[in-house]
């Protein structure tokens, strides 16, 4: 193994651990009620449309993967597909995403911390980043060690989780669901835009996937896998919580008469009073610092992919020789994590994390589109997307759908990714590589055919 080489460490159920960690954490402890607040009850198919429009992505990256599985991701398949460019400003914006998603775990758990110990809100931000310190160092020193602590951790997260989900079966009252949709169709489309970001991890084990055993076949069965997983795990929990908390401290239980931030919490504390809440609190502790662990462990990934190829500089793309995990691409994210728990209110850390999110997605489902119309010689996947085009499409179509009911804050912050990424490859990437995606590739060959031969003298 060279020194630029990562280790093949990750079996399927680790990764798939992996990909449930990052969904696991802010959309079942944190985003309910504040899906609640924007469309009701009908906020259990506000988190089905979202699965549903994340669906043809996963589909669609789970074959690009197959086909190039090396660290990058999101990043390497848009800029393959589309040249790189696009990759650059798909890059920032799928590293900037899963950053905030972190982040917004970390910020997040201090609401359930104020239910276990009298702290002050300060105090919050200062466990937070204590705890986004203590991954960045999980992540530098080891990515089969973080690995095993993910899957350690999701699997306790998940019985626990399923445990409260079937007693509220019994305990849930029905009349809270009714009537159903307290907002229309609008409420639910938005709500679906605000917890898109839940379901951002199950395409996110791609950025790790040079260091994934037989990527072939356990990286689409761990996305789809975990997508499936996950989409039953939010639709019960959520329905739980619905069917368990007082309406109106869903929508005002929150700091200043929002929404709250605990809605498990609230439920528990229905189902089995104060200790309940304890208990839950503990789990959602666990959970969000998990999920901030798979945020770090795939988001650092891209400015390393990127280095590879020129787009950003080569320092980041130092591995380290005695844990051989790219230890200056984790420093990097980990420093921007830290300043986004201590500055930016939480809140928007989630609108600007979906809004990214679904931006990028928007680009997977153009990219496997340019894979399939170029061709390339190279390009061999394991796995084959059913469906094409028109799931891509489709999943393309909803996310603008989607994307149009965010708001102007993270629209603003989507076209801000675009344009500097674009900047910084006019100005760094643009004259160190002269690579094309599979999409020129295939309008150069069009262009040589439709071109008639000079003629002889």
């Amino acid at each position: 193994m060279g020194s630029g080489d990562l280790e093949r460490s990750l079996g399927l159920y680790s990764t798939m651990m992996i990909s449930m960690g990052a969904m696991i954490g802010s959309g079942i402890f944190v985003l309910p009620a504040l899906g609640y607040k924007k469309a009701g009850p009908a906020v259990v198919v506000a988190y089905l449309l979202a699965a549903i429009i994340v669906l043809p992505a996963a589909l669609s990256k789970a074959e690009m993967a197959t086909a190039m599985p090396e660290s990058g991701g999101t990043y390497l398949y848009i800029d393959r597909a589309m040249g790189p460019l696009f990759g650059t400003i798909a890059g920032i914006g799928a590293w900037f995403s899963l950053i905030f998603k972190s982040s917004f775990a970390l910020v997040g758990l201090g609401a359930y911390l104020l239910l276990l110990v009298p702290i002050s809100q300060g105090q919050i931000v200062i466990v937070a980043l204590a705890l986004g310190t203590l991954v960045v160092v999980l992540n530098i020193s080891g990515t089969k060690l973080s690995g095993q602590v993910q899957a350690i951790i999701v699997s306790l997260v998940i019985v626990g989780i399923t445990a409260f989900t079937i007693n509220a079966g019994l305990f849930a009252e029905t009349s809270r669901f009714t009537p159903l949709r307290t907002d229309g169709n609008t409420g639910i489309v938005t709500a679906a835009a605000f917890v898109f970001v839940s379901y951002a991890g199950v395409t996110k084990i791609a950025s790790v996937a040079e260091e994934v055993k037989e990527p072939g076949k356990n990286l689409p069965r761990a996305m789809l896998g975990s997508l499936g997983i996950m989409a039953v795990i939010y639709i019960g929990v959520v329905g739980a919580v619905v069917g368990l908390a007082d309406p109106s401290v869903l929508k005002t239980g929150g700091p200043d008469g929002t929404a709250s931030l605990t809605p498990m919490a609230d439920g528990a504390a229905m189902l089995f009073g104060g200790a309940g809440v304890v208990v839950i609190s503990v789990i959602a502790v666990v959970a969000l610092t998990s999920m901030a662990n798979a945020g770090v462990l795939s988001s650092s990934r891209f400015p390393l992919a990127m280095s590879r190829d020129q787009l950003l500089p080569p320092i980041l793309r130092r591995i380290d020789r005695r844990f051989k995990t790219p230890r200056n691409a984790v420093l990097l994210t980990g420093a921007v994590l830290l300043l986004l728990i201590a500055f930016v209110p939480v809140i928007e850390l989630a609108k600007l994390a979906s809004a990214f999110q679904i931006l990028v997605f928007s680009f997977l489902n153009l990219a496997l589109i340019a894979f399939r119309v170029g061709n390339p010689t190279s390009y061999e996947p394991a796995f084959t997307a059913p469906g094409y085009p028109y799931v891509q499409v489709f999943g393309f179509l909803g996310c603008m759908a989607l994307l149009t009911q965010m708001g102007l804050v993270p629209l603003l912050g989507a076209g801000g990714i675009i344009i500097g990424g674009a900047v910084i490859y006019l100005l760094y990437g643009r004259s160190r590589t002269d690579r094309v995606g599979a999409a020129s590739q295939y309008l150069q060959r069009r262009r040589r055919k439709e071109t008639p031969e000079p003629e002889s003298d």
